[in-house]
């Protein structure tokens, strides 16, 4: 399969109706906003093209995360931030999860999360019926990791079975000087285990929430009207993925997270284009 053809983001923005933009590894990483990113939205805001960041975090509520944004200088409003953890709430009343003790694995927002889903979190180190992993961050990691694992292991020894819920199952994401593990690995150490101690069972394994889903993709296309639009991303399994079982096209940003696999072998969901940056 020959490589994606390269684009540019003018060419993005002349061709489609809408952009949907990853954040982390595409607009910002910890530190700040990523080359030409700050530009390429007030483009959009001037233009008065739709434009959303459809994000698999579950970290910042949507109205947190526009101050944070717009503190580095992008010109986003919380309606136009798109996350993971908005699908928690719907996840919940459709599985019966309301009313049900969760252990929530990430920081304040992970937690106001699962309780505005009606939900009512507590400590991983107290009995719960629903597993969160809602962020990397915000807990004492190794102390609430052994203590969720431990307690799982008790329920599903006594065939009480617990939910599990990913809002996130990225693997990585980039930072400055190189990656970090998120909540896609925090996961899967989990379903190792429980894997290891329980073969016979098929059903132990996280529910995914975010991208490659198709739920976060419908809530964009929705906002912006249309779906003649285009998916930015830095994650294959996720953002690329997603994108083409949604329907739509996708655009690779080609540094970072894409570096490690990228073109290492042909892809049954290969991005529309390949894009180098985010300058004009």
């Amino acid at each position: 399969m020959p490589p994606a053809p390269l684009i540019t983001a003018e060419t993005l923005i002349e061709r489609y109706d809408a952009l949907f933009f990853d954040a982390y590894g595409v607009l910002l990483h910890r530190d700040g906003p990523l080359p030409g990113a700050c530009h390429l939205l007030e483009r959009l805001h001037q233009l008065g093209k739709p434009y959303f960041v459809v994000t698999n975090s579950a970290a910042r509520l949507p109205e947190h995360a526009a101050l944070r944004y717009q503190q580095f200088g992008f010109p986003l409003e919380a309606h136009q931030i798109i996350t993971a953890g908005s699908l928690i709430a719907p996840h919940f009343k459709a599985h019966g999860l309301e009313g049900q003790r969760c252990a929530v694995l990430g920081p304040e927002d992970s937690h106001r999360f699962v309780a505005q889903a009606k939900g009512i979190p507590v400590p991983a180190t107290e009995p719960f019926d629903v597993l969160v992993i809602g962020d990397q961050v915000g807990f004492p990691f190794l102390d609430h990791m052994d203590a969720a694992l431990t307690h799982l292991i008790q329920r599903f020894d006594e065939d009480r079975p617990v939910a599990l819920v990913l809002p996130n199952p990225d693997l990585i994401y980039p930072k400055p000087g190189g990656f970090g593990m998120t909540c896609g690995a925090m996961a899967r150490v989990i379903e190792a285990v429980l894997k290891q101690r329980y073969p016979e069972r098929e059903d132990i394994h996280f529910t995914i929430l975010g991208k490659p889903m198709p739920a976060l993709f419908e809530e964009a296309a929705r906002r912006a009207g249309t779906r003649n639009a285009v998916m930015i991303g830095d994650q294959i399994e996720t953002d690329i993925r997603g994108a083409h079982a949604f329907g739509i096209d996708s655009a690779l940003v080609t540094v970072g997270v894409a570096e490690l696999a990228f073109f290492k072998e042909d892809l049954p969901y290969p991005p529309t284009y390949q894009l180098p940056n985010l300058l004009l």
